[in-house]
């Protein structure tokens, strides 16, 4: 370690090694770091009432209703006919009815 002397040793105590005070040198000043800029939204609110008006108006009807209903009746009857057709296709034979001999 240094060895100073011990008249400029002001701020050393008991066994430790000599000590000097510090120099203080100018403050130095690097360039701006700058960060992204970042983006903040104020939202002023303005309350407005605007009246809408919508009127109304209601006219009640009353209808009466004549139902005129007609009725017409109706019988019914049946009646079942049957009609019957008789057809000669030729002539019948006449087994009683031979030949008549000649006499």
């Amino acid at each position: 370690m240094f060895k100073r002397n011990r008249r400029h040793s002001r701020g050393c105590k008991g066994n430790n090694p000599h000590c000097c005070p510090p120099h203080m040198m100018p403050t130095q000043f690097d360039p701006a770091q700058f960060d992204p800029t970042q983006q903040f939204v104020r939202t002023n609110i303005m309350h407005t009432v605007v009246p809408h008006v919508h009127p109304s108006h209601i006219t009640t009807v009353n209808k009466h209703i004549i139902d005129h209903q007609h009725h017409f009746p109706v019988t019914e009857s049946v009646v079942n006919e049957c009609c019957e057709k008789n057809t000669m296709c030729g002539t019948p034979y006449n087994h009683h009815c031979g030949p008549q001999p000649r006499w």
